[in-house]
């Protein structure tokens, strides 16, 4: 099992995605492409062998709290995201 401690999540803006690391390894991503103002989220994954163990959720937990001191909004057209914001409201004034 993968605890947040064991995690690195960064922005890699010449790719335009979040992307989180375990030990050194990068194991998922949050793509997204930047409108005046806003972040549009456009898919998330994981690897396959940790999915289910939260790596999912700390990486989008992470991207939002970027995103939010850059001070832009969120279009979360990526379902996970999407979902990560519904259920937790303190995001959800990301997305006025």
């Amino acid at each position: 099992m993968s605890s947040e401690t064991d995690l690195t999540i960064a922005d890699s803006p010449e790719d335009n995605r979040y992307v989180v690391r375990r030990a050194g390894e990068p194991v998922g991503f949050a793509a997204y492409h930047q409108v005046p103002g806003r972040v549009v989220f456009t898919h998330t994954e994981v690897h396959q062998d940790i999915e289910g163990q939260g790596v999912g959720s700390a990486l989008v937990h992470a991207a939002l709290d970027d995103v939010r001191t850059k001070d832009l909004a969120v279009t979360p057209e990526c379902a996970f995201v999407a979902a990560f914001i519904r259920e937790h409201p303190e995001y959800q004034d990301l997305t006025q």
